[in-house]
C-alpha cells in the first residue's frame, strides 16, 4: 500500500514552512520557550525578576543590599488542533511537489488562523488601555485624521508606559487601514524590499508603529474592535507539531494524511501590551 511509504518530513516541511510564513499576530510575540514543550498539557514556568531599587550613595552609611523580587507565571500548552484528508495514491503524490505544497498549504492556512485568533484573543491582558476606549465608550474613527489621532494616541500610552519604542507593532483591521491609505503621513509598503513581507500582514509604518492588517482583530458584531499594540515582550507563544501520518482509508481506496499541532500564549509583559477599543463606522 502506498501508506507505506509515507514520508513525514516532506509533508512536515510543507506545513511548517507555510505556517510560519503567513502569521500575523503568531509572527509579532516571542517564541523564548518553545523548545521546553513536547505534547499538549505541558507548562512551562516562567520566572520574572521585578524592578532593582536605586539608592542615593552615602559614604557615612554605606549600602544597602536587598534581596531579589521575582514573580512566576505559568505557559501552559492548552490547544490542539488537527487537519485530515484523504490522497488517492500517496506514492504519486509525494512526487509531486506542487500537489504537497498546496496541500500543506491550505492545511497550514487552517491552522494558521486557528492560532491567530487565539493570540489576537489575549487582549484582555493588556496592561495600558487608559484613554483608548472601552466597551460602553470606543473611540469612534471615522476619517483618516482620527486613525492617526489614535495611532499617536496609542504611541503616547506605550510611551508612558515606559515601553520601548523599538519594535512596536500594531494590528488593524481593513477599514482602519484603508482610513491610513487617505493620510500622506503614512508611509504604505511599496518597495521591492516591503513587498517581500506584505504576506505577513505587513502594511507600512505610521506613528512609530510597524503596522500589520488582520481580518482575525477581535470584534462584537463588526464594532468595538480591539486593536493590539506593543512589542513582542509583551507575549510569549509556543507550537509543536506532534506529528503528521498516513493511515489506510477504511471507507475509500485511499490513504489519509493527518497531522496535529498543539500550541499555547500567554501575556507576560503586560506592560508591553496596549488595547484600543475603537469603532470604524
Amino acid at each position: 500500500m502506498a501508506v507505506k511509504n509515507f514520508i513525514p518530513a516532506i509533508w512536515e516541511a510543507r506545513l511548517l514552512e507555510h505556517l510560519d510564513k503567513t502569521l500575523v499576530y503568531g509572527n509579532l510575540v516571542n517564541r523564548d520557550y518553545e523548545g521546553d514543550i513536547q505534547q499538549q498539557g505541558d507548562t512551562v514556568k516562567i520566572n520574572q525578576i521585578g524592578d532593582i531599587t536605586i539608592n542615593d550613595y552615602d559614604k557615612s552609611t554605606g549600602i544597602k543590599v536587598e534581596d531579589l523580587d521575582s514573580t512566576q507565571t505559568t505557559l501552559t500548552i492548552d490547544q490542539r488542533k488537527y487537519f485530515a484528508f484523504t490522497v488517492d495514491d500517496l506514492d504519486a503524490v509525494q512526487a509531486n511537489v506542487l500537489l504537497v505544497d498546496n496541500a500543506m498549504q491550505r492545511a497550514s492556512y487552517g491552522l494558521r488562523d486557528a492560532v491567530d485568533r487565539y493570540i489576537a484573543g489575549l487582549y484582555a491582558g493588556a496592561g495600558v488601555v487608559d484613554g483608548l476606549g472601552t466597551d460602553e465608550a470606543p473611540i469612534a474613527i471615522t476619517s483618516a485624521t482620527k486613525a492617526y489621532e489614535a495611532l499617536v494616541d496609542t504611541k503616547t500610552a506605550l510611551d508612558e508606559a515606559n515601553v520601548p519604542s523599538d519594535g512596536r507593532f500594531v494590528v488593524v483591521p481593513p477599514t482602519f487601514y484603508g482610513y491610513l491609505l487617505k493620510d500622506n503621513r503614512f508611509v504604505a509598503a511599496g518597495t521591492q524590499k516591503t513587498d517581500q513581507v506584505l504576506q505577513t500582514g505587513y502594511i507600512g509604518d505610521a506613528a512609530g508603529f510597524h503596522i500589520y492588517q488582520s481580518n482575525n482583530v477581535p470584534n462584537t458584531d463588526g464594532v468595538k474592535y480591539k486593536v493590539l499594540a506593543g512589542t513582542s515582550a509583551a507575549v510569549t507563544f509556543a507550537q509543536q507539531l506532534l506529528r503528521t501520518e498516513a493511515n489506510r482509508s477504511e471507507t475509500k481506496f485511499a490513504d489519509i494524511v493527518r497531522g496535529q499541532l498543539v500550541f499555547g500564549a500567554k501575556v507576560v509583559q503586560p506592560k508591553a501590551l496596549a488595547c484600543l477599543t475603537a469603532n470604524f463606522k
